[in-house]
């Protein structure tokens, strides 16, 4: 009864230790799968934001483009932070496990020895036929039989359980070094990851330095952007709440503040919820370089800058793709801005920002990932930047919630 509880409790934390390193063996996967995108996303950012050194960028371009760079490479350093950490757990119950091991090692082999020594001592051949010979009847006879077989049988069962725990032994002290090893790779490769980013960190304070002076006019021509953005912003509310206001005037209903959809235009808005988070990016390669939301300028702290949507950094001559399904709503063209084309999805309007030239016209339908435009391209700084949104009727939404590992 003992040794079946001792048996149950070693397979209990057998169980207990495979199930935990199945779980650290999948976060690290997912941990080296993030540590990837962040490391392609720093590619992207540097070719995008930072190759094109013959034009130029403000100073307030250059530290608005450096604190993306920094924002995704201080991800990173967490990152591979967590993975250190989940290698040193792992190496230190590596630790414990063989040193309990080697200990239960010892003991079998010490037990193993004494056993084989007894038996030598007391069981010579002449030993077991003189135990066997002098069985008073068959029935004591077949039962001393059956004892030295299941006696033979232990110490066997001994023997390969000293083999077994041997091998398991070896391959904990080949596991513990490959995982000392990744630590070390790791903590060198964390270690030139925030080289890179103490020296853009002192880069943009350099920066920074250079802008306190101008620090006032800095702050009234990011108001005067948000003024502008602003602006348009209100252009799209009013257009699609025109849009839902004229849906309901041809359902034969009172004005609402949600659009009243047909059949067809149900299910295209049910497709389209079935797919959030796994929405195409509207374009082929770019990085967000400013997120959804309510933030505080990367300069200048204490101005709050509002969007509805998010930009994305690309490369020029990019175009902009629909993420959807979906019929063209309105060409938006606003004085003294780019023009913004607006999807609508059922009751879900996908808008896109600062196009330099548009493919499409009102009321054209669209499939997903279809080119619609070319997205602007500043001729002063070269760079090329798409203000994209999502909206469910009226409700700005964080794209990040819809477009696939944004």
């Amino acid at each position: 009864m003992q040794s079946l509880r001792k048996h149950c409790i070693l397979l209990f934390l057998f169980l207990s230790a495979l199930g935990m390193a199945q779980s650290n063996a999948a976060r690290q996967k997912s941990l080296e799968n993030q540590k990837k995108r962040l490391q392609a996303e720093i590619k992207q950012i540097n070719g995008l934001l930072f190759k094109n050194s013959k034009k130029e960028k403000s100073v307030l371009s250059q530290v608005e483009d450096l604190s993306v760079k920094i924002s995704v490479r201080n991800d990173l350093v967490k990152v591979n932070n967590e993975q250190a950490n989940l290698l040193t757990r792992q190496i230190n119950v590596n630790q414990r496990n063989i040193t309990n091991l080697r200990k239960e090692l010892e003991l079998l082999k010490m037990d193993y020895a004494e056993m084989i020594r007894k038996s030598y001592k007391s069981n010579s051949s002449q030993n077991r036929l003189m135990f066997l010979f002098s069985s008073e009847d068959f029935l004591q006879a077949y039962k001393r039989i059956q004892y030295m077989k299941q006696y033979a049988n232990f110490r066997k069962k001994q023997g390969e359980e000293i083999a077994e725990k041997t091998k398991t032994l070896q391959e904990l002290n080949a596991r513990l070094l490959e995982q000392k090893a990744q630590k070390e790779n790791l903590v060198k490769e964390n270690r030139k990851v925030q080289q890179a980013l103490e020296q853009e960190r002192k880069s943009q304070q350099r920066l920074i330095s250079s802008l306190k002076s101008k620090s006032r006019s800095m702050a009234q021509e990011i108001k005067t952007k948000q003024r502008k953005s602003a602006a348009i912003d209100r252009e799209i509310d009013r257009l699609i709440r025109e849009a839902i206001a004229a849906s309901n005037r041809a359902a034969g209903k009172k004005s609402q503040s949600t659009f009243t959809l047909t059949p067809e235009a149900k299910l295209l808005a049910k497709n389209f919820v079935a797919n959030k988070g796994k929405l195409p990016w509207p374009v082929e390669k770019g990085v967000v370089i400013q997120r959804f939301g309510t933030q505080p300028h990367p300069v200048v702290k204490t101005t709050m800058i509002k969007s509805n949507g998010v930009t994305i950094a690309t490369s020029p001559q990019a175009e902009a793709r629909a993420v959807f399904e979906g019929e063209v709503m309105s060409i938006l063209s606003f004085k003294g801005s780019n023009p913004t084309v607006l999807i609508k999805h059922g009751n879900f309007i996908t808008t896109y920002k600062n196009m330099g030239k548009v493919y499409v016209k009102k009321g054209d339908k669209v499939t997903a990932k279809q080119p619609i435009g070319e997205i602007f391209s500043h001729p002063q700084t070269g760079k090329t930047t798409l203000q994209f949104s999502v909206f469910s009727n009226s409700t700005p939404q964080n794209p990040k919630s819809w477009i696939y590992r944004m």
